[in-house]
C-alpha cells in the first residue's frame, strides 16, 4: 500500500507550502519585522513565560486576551473576536464552515496562496480572477464575475500579497456590498498601510476582518485574530481545533499588547524605510518596482530564477514567486544594514 492508493488526487498534486532554510542568511523572505524586542523588554517577558503552567491545557476562550485585543485594535462595540493559530489556521476555519457541497470561493490574482490551498483542502470550487497588469484591482470586473457565479466566499487581502497594491477602500466596499456571500478582508499588513475597514465593519452583515500580530513582530508566537458579528463567529468557533493557542503565546501576547507602542514604533521605522528602499530598487537597472503598502516590495527583474540564486550565493534570501508572476521577486524591508546588504548584492546579481 503506497500514499497513491490513498490519498485524494489534488492533494497528491500539490506541492507544501515553501519554508526555505534560512540559517546564516540576511532573511528577507518572509515578511518579518527585523527589530527583536528590547532587551529590557525581554527580561520582563521571559518572567512572565516562567510563571506560565504549562502543565495545563490553555483556556480555550481567553477573555483577558480578547478584551486587549479589542481595546488596542479598536475593534468596534457589538463585534466579537476569534483567536488562531496565526491567520492561517483562521482563514482555514472559515473556509471548512462555508464549504457546503459545489460552493465557490472567489479572489483577485496573484494573491496569498493559503486561500486557494484551503479550497483544495475542503472542496470548495476556487475563481480566481486575475488582476491588471499592474496589480491593481478592477473593481468592475470582479463584481460582474462575483455576480456570474454567486461565490459562497470572497477573500481580499488589504493590501495584497505579494503585490503590495492596497486597492482603494471604495473599490472594496463596492465589492462588499455586490457580494452576496460572505467578504473576508485579510489585513496582515494593516500596521503598514495606515488604511483599515475595521471602524467600518458594523455597516456590512456579510464582512469578516482577519489580522495577524506576526507582521508587528510577533511572527514566532503564531497568533490571528477574526472580527465579525456575533452570528459568525458563533459558527467558527464549531470548526476551532480546542485549545488551538497555547498558554505562552496568550501570556506573551497579552504582555505585549499591553506595550504596542515599542511595536507600533518599530514599524514605524520600517515605513521610513521602505520609502527608501523603494527609491534604491527602482533605480537599479533592469529592476522594476511595485508601490508597496506593505512592509515588502514586489520587484520585476530580467530573469528572477537566476537573481533569486545569485542573491543566494550571497547569503541573502528571497522569495522567488511563482511562475504565474512572470520574472517578479518578493522583498522584505529590513534593517537599513539589511538593506544596503540586498542592493549591493542585487547589482551584482543582475
Amino acid at each position: 500500500m503506497k500514499p497513491e492508493d490513498l490519498v485524494r488526487p489534488e492533494i497528491l498534486a500539490l506541492k507544501a507550502y515553501p519554508v526555505a532554510s534560512a540559517e546564516g542568511m540576511v532573511k528577507l523572505d518572509a515578511m518579518e519585522n527585523p527589530y527583536t524586542l528590547p532587551e529590557e523588554l525581554r527580561r520582563e517577558l521571559a518572567g512572565v513565560l516562567s510563571r506560565v503552567a504549562v502543565n495545563r491545557y490553555p483556556t480555550p476562550t481567553p477573555q483577558t486576551l480578547l478584551d486587549a485585543l479589542a481595546r488596542r485594535m479598536d475593534v468596534p462595540r457589538g463585534m466579537q473576536l476569534l483567536l488562531g493559530n496565526g491567520s492561517d489556521e483562521l482563514i482555514q476555519i472559515v473556509i471548512t464552515a462555508l464549504a457546503r457541497p459545489g460552493a465557490a470561493m472567489m479572489y483577485p490574482s496573484p494573491t496569498f496562496v493559503m486561500y486557494s490551498m484551503g479550497a483544495t483542502f475542503s472542496g470548495m470550487k476556487a475563481i480566481p480572477v486575475p488582476l491588471r497588469e499592474d496589480f491593481s484591482l478592477d473593481a468592475a470586473a470582479f463584481i460582474a464575475r462575483m455576480k456570474a457565479e454567486q461565490p459562497a466566499l470572497v477573500f481580499l487581502a488589504y493590501p495584497n500579497n505579494p503585490t503590495g497594491v492596497l486597492y482603494p477602500e471604495e473599490d472594496v466596499v463596492e465589492v462588499i456590498k455586490a457580494c452576496k456571500g460572505l467578504v473576508v478582508l485579510d489585513e496582515a499588513y494593516h500596521v503598514f498601510a495606515g488604511k483599515s475597514l475595521m471602524p467600518r465593519l458594523p455597516e456590512f452583515s456579510n464582512l469578516i476582518i482577519i489580522r495577524t500580530v506576526s507582521k508587528l513582530g510577533l511572527a514566532g508566537i503564531r497568533l490571528g485574530y477574526l472580527v465579525g458579528r456575533p452570528e459568525w463567529v458563533q459558527q467558527f468557533d464549531k470548526v476551532r481545533p480546542p485549545y488551538n493557542v497555547n498558554v505562552l503565546t496568550q501570556a506573551a501576547a497579552l504582555f505585549l499588547l499591553e506595550r504596542l507602542d515599542v511595536l507600533e514604533d518599530q514599524a514605524a521605522r520600517i515605513k521610513a524605510d521602505r520609502t527608501g528602499l523603494g527609491k534604491s530598487l527602482a533605480a537599479l537597472k533592469g529592476v522594476t518596482v511595485f508601490p508597496s503598502e506593505a512592509n515588502f516590495f514586489l520587484i520585476r527583474v530580467p530573469d528572477a530564477e537566476q537573481t533569486f540564486r545569485a542573491l543566494k550565493e550571497q547569503n541573502v534570501l528571497i522569495k522567488n514567486l511563482h511562475p504565474g508572476l512572470r520574472n517578479c521577486l518578493r522583498v522584505t524591508v529590513g534593517t537599513p544594514d539589511e538593506n544596503r546588504i540586498l542592493l549591493t548584492a542585487l547589482r551584482e546579481a543582475i
